[in-house]
């Protein structure tokens, strides 16, 4: 037991509007796992309110409804304030709920983000400064809405002074024990991942699972590499910038990756950045000069060379196809 093992955790909870379910659910119930002996629920090393301005029903982006258990109150009166994130294009959460967590950020109460709760906790200033985890496949948004706020999206959380953030998912289960630990001891985070059948409490520098090309990577220094590749679409980074941040030799990395993927790194990293263009083409209305150095080509003639090289078509007839009826 630590210094804080004398003493109940209090974790308050804000829900926002079409929050994600899992995130929620898993944070939570590795607390109930952690604050009793057994699998009896008393809410003895740690207590949880769920917040609102009002007593109505919150409806998760899985439409099931969670009804809070207290009107919003003193921030200070939590160890940890803890947003679950909704869904990125949903409503946004209640004014009394943002003016709370501005609250608390100035009273310096710990403020977790789970999942898209960390895009909330930016949208108020909160992670100015502070290095904050998304996941992978909210990377390019939230680079894109806060581009002065660092990020990472390669571990699964990430703790710097009074600000929490994680990448969602399981990941959550992790970030929970880990705060567990620090104020009830180690006994009790392992007995929470015990019984949720997770054998260790994983370090927040623990790689996330990533885009289907990677699942056939089995080196974790190639995931880093191609971790680094993908944050690095519109300005392509040298294969001796990547080899020295995963401690390899270029040649050590071309024939690693060549053996995992089948492909070299610069070949992975066109096939990044044409695959980028390509749904841009798709989805967006941004001129396709736009999307050329969006995508790493100072060149568009280049881009265009190469991107019908790889789908036997031009960037201009994706983009009339998009058009078309």
């Amino acid at each position: 037991m630590n210094a804080h093992a004398q003493r109940t955790l209090r974790v308050g909870f804000i829900l926002c509007p079409d929050f994600t379910l899992v995130a929620f659910s898993a944070f939570l119930d590795t607390l109930r796992l952690a604050a009793d002996e057994g699998d009896r629920s008393r809410p003895i090393h740690c207590k949880w309110d769920i917040l609102s301005h009002d007593m109505s029903p919150i409806r998760s982006s899985a439409g099931v409804e969670v009804k809070p258990t207290m009107l919003l109150t003193s921030p200070s009166d939590f160890d940890y304030i803890v947003v679950v994130g909704g869904l990125l294009n949903g409503s946004r959460c209640p004014r009394a709920s943002l003016d709370f967590l501005q609250r608390a950020g100035a009273l310096r109460v710990r403020l977790v983000g789970l999942c898209t709760g960390s895009f909330v906790l930016a949208r108020l200033g909160l992670m100015d400064g502070t290095t904050t985890c998304v996941s992978w496949f909210h990377h390019e948004a939230f680079v894109a809405e806060f581009p002065k706020v660092p990020v990472s999206s390669d571990g699964l959380y990430v703790v710097e002074d009074d600000r929490l953030t994680c990448a969602g998912g399981t990941s959550v289960v992790h970030l929970a024990a880990h705060i567990i630990e620090t104020f009830a001891g180690r006994s009790q985070a392992n007995k929470a991942l015990r019984i949720l059948i997770e054998e260790t409490l994983q370090p927040g520098a623990a790689i996330q699972p990533t885009p289907p090309l990677s699942e056939r990577a089995k080196d974790d220094r190639i995931r880093r590499a191609m971790l680094l590749i993908e944050r690095s679409v519109e300005n392509p980074i040298s294969c001796e910038f990547i080899a020295c941040q995963v401690r390899l030799s270029v040649r050590q990395l071309e024939r690693l990756f060549k053996s995992e993927l089948g492909l070299s790194p610069s070949a992975y990293a066109e096939k990044l950045r044409l695959d980028k263009a390509h749904e841009l083409l798709r989805t967006g209305k941004e001129p396709l000069f736009q999307i050329a150095l969006r995508c790493g080509y100072k060149n568009h003639s280049h881009f265009a060379s190469r991107f019908r090289q790889t789908y036997g078509t031009s960037p201009s007839a994706v983009r009339s196809m998009r058009a078309a009826p």
